[in-house]
């Protein structure tokens, strides 16, 4: 099986008459990628910044972004007020999140032990996608918003390949903590988000802050809080996603 890396550049390549049946493509750019005349039938396609900037996707010359987003809205109610733009919204979209992983937490808790442990199809596992969500908080409220100089818990999870510019990732656990110690933190940062909403002004929504993944490009505290909503929105299809392939024995 051929495999590709960092190291092959295949922009602006040709493909004809090749087969990519069943090929994976992970963490790849494949933006501006034209085909024609091919056969997409059992494609699966995930693209979490689908909806940012504006971005087309067209099949058949339908650009098919708006229905994918009014979908997902319909699926994940609240979710559609992950842009909110003022205090009382941004509260009211927070308590949304809240709310639906507080029902997926029991719904995990219901199924055979061991469960929040398996990974599907190479992905986190449950438990790890909680203690990603730990280092998103960390870094986007914590580190961005807070200008914690050590936000980070050594329970969280960190992008294997990214890291907070000039921060230093061995503050992580190298050993995993037990899936009791991952609620207990994941619990406390939700309940940081949700006491930094409840005294949030217009002033501090403003005020500009550094992105911690490159501080060359500045940020308010909203678009951080946003950036917050949206881990919590697309990990959560994730999570649901692979408990779904769990309880139905596909992928694992």
């Amino acid at each position: 099986m051929a495999a590709f890396n960092q190291s092959d550049n295949l922009s602006g390549a040709h493909f004809v008459e090749v087969s990519l049946h069943g090929a994976r493509f992970v963490r790849c750019d494949l933006s501006a990628t034209v085909m024609r005349g091919v056969d997409v039938g059992g494609a699966d396609i995930d693209a979490p910044w689908l909806f940012d900037g504006g971005a087309t996707l067209r099949v058949n010359g339908v650009d098919v972004v708006p229905f994918v987003e009014a979908e997902l809205n319909r699926r994940f109610p609240g979710r559609a007020e992950r842009r909110a733009t003022d205090p009382e919204g941004l509260r009211a979209a927070w308590a949304a999140p809240e709310r639906t992983w507080a029902a997926t937490l029991a719904r995990a808790a219901a199924m055979p032990a061991g469960t929040v442990d398996i990974s599907v199809d190479g992905e986190w596992s449950f438990a790890q996608t909680l203690r990603h969500l730990v280092m998103a908080t960390d870094t986007w409220l914590g580190r961005a918003i807070l200008e914690i100089e050590q936000p980070y818990h050594p329970a969280g999870q960190p992008n294997a390949e990214y890291e907070p510019d000039g921060y230093d990732m061995s503050v992580f656990s190298m050993t995993a903590p037990t899936y009791a110690e991952v609620l207990e933190t994941r619990a406390g940062r939700v309940a940081m988000v949700r006491d930094f909403l409840a005294a949030l002004t217009p002033e501090v929504m403003s005020t500009v802050r550094r992105n911690p993944w490159g501080p060359e490009h500045p940020e308010t505290t909203l678009s951080c809080l946003h950036t917050i909503l949206d881990e919590e929105w697309e990990h959560h299809r994730y999570a649901v996603r692979d408990l779904d392939a769990i309880e139905a024995g596909t992928g694992v």
